[in-house]
């Protein structure tokens, strides 16, 4: 049986946003339920390592009395494994036909099914892709109707496709926030631009620092506020060269002065390499001025054995001071901070100052 122009409007849609939902797929499963009248649809998803990862449930439906198969608990649907990955995908079972070659658990299978007040079951196999597997069941009240199993049959390309675009986006998304949280920790913040210098995006950090900064946010679809005019013109020529080579590499640009912040920008590659120019979008990357973290010090303890005193003079020392103005700072005398720096220099394999600043700013003690 083909799907319908309302089951396309009914359930097909509903697919498109199943993984923006909270529980996801709860709009196309209790509209399945309701247009198959079952008493209970899930859709089974298990992604990862064949047999190894956790199966997680998706449903629509009463609430059925037999726990979940996350648990491990007896279920529903909860057979042996093997049985669900025996399944040929694409073709309807009904469950009782993965245990007829045993007539002791088809009896116990059938009392089970009764003491739910269940009459029937269907069980699609969705293979949406290696590592990704699903399962969608139903369960009624009355027998399964060769309509319901048509049904199943033509839902399962598109579950699977809806899958995949999931699985897909989950990706993209988790990719984001570590490399967010990354940029973040180094203290790095970005924002990326149009052909014309307007703001498109930017990073949470860069916002709050800017806003701080500058008394307002930046705000997008707009030209940033609150540069100064050399900075400005530097900013838009960057990119107006960058716009006419995408070979041309990336331009520095003096964003601010007080306090320093010096941008890369860079032309971002387009997926689509036949997108109008005027969709190009161009990238600045800057350090922003940041105190050193609170955790700093602890950090260096951590790593290289440095004691407190040690290891607050290497912080003084990576922040610019002399020596000498870093012992005024701690209270201790010049000979004192020298011998201390000589200690610190052994500890971190290093010959004097410079190496010793440019070891902890390329370490974790100035990371947020």
């Amino acid at each position: 049986m083909a799907l319908t122009s309302s089951d396309e409007t009914d359930l097909l849609l509903p697919l498109l946003g199943a993984m923006r939902e909270t529980p996801r797929f709860s709009t196309f499963l209790e509209r399945l339920r309701r247009r198959t009248g079952a008493r209970y649809i899930a859709l089974l998803t298990r992604q990862g390592a064949l047999g190894k990862a956790p199966i997680t449930e998706f449903h629509a439906g009463d609430p059925l009395p037999t726990g979940s198969p996350v648990s491990g608990s007896s279920a529903l649907f909860d057979l042996d494994r093997a049985h669900y990955d025996s399944l040929r995908p694409g073709r309807v079972y009904a469950l009782g036909e993965l245990v007829d070659h045993d007539p002791v658990l088809k009896a116990q299978r059938w009392r089970e099914l009764r003491d739910l007040g269940l009459a029937d079951e269907r069980i699609v196999r969705i293979l949406a892709d290696t590592g990704l597997d699903a399962w969608l069941v139903l369960a009624r009240t009355s027998p399964c109707s060769a309509s319901d199993s048509a049904l199943l049959s033509n839902l399962a390309p598109y579950v699977a496709e809806a899958l995949r675009s999931g699985r897909d986006l989950d990706a993209a998304r988790d990719s984001a926030r570590i490399n967010a949280a990354g940029m973040a920790r180094s203290g790095h913040g970005w924002m990326t631009f149009d052909a014309e210098g307007r703001l498109v995006d930017l990073s949470g950090q860069t916002q709050a620092w800017w806003s701080a900064r500058y008394g307002q946010p930046p705000r997008i679809g707009e030209r940033l506020l609150g540069l100064a005019r050399p900075a400005e013109r530097a900013l838009l020529t960057a990119i107006e060269e960058l716009a006419q080579d995408q070979t041309a590499p990336p331009r520095p640009v003096l964003l601010s002065d007080t306090p320093q912040v010096e941008a890369l920008v860079q032309r971002l590659a387009l997926d689509d390499a036949q997108a109008p120019a005027n969709t190009a979008r161009f990238l600045a990357v800057f350090a922003l001025p940041h105190a050193p973290s609170r955790d700093a010090q602890a950090r260096l303890t951590a790593l290289h054995a440095l004691p407190p005193r040690e290891a607050e003079l290497a912080l003084k020392l990576s922040e610019g001071l002399s020596i000498a103005e870093a012992a005024q700072a701690m209270g201790l005398t010049v000979e004192t901070a020298r011998n201390y720096s000589k200690r610190i220099y052994a500890k971190l394999g290093v010959r004097g100052k410079a190496e010793l600043v440019r070891r902890i700013l390329e370490g974790t003690a100035h990371m947020t």
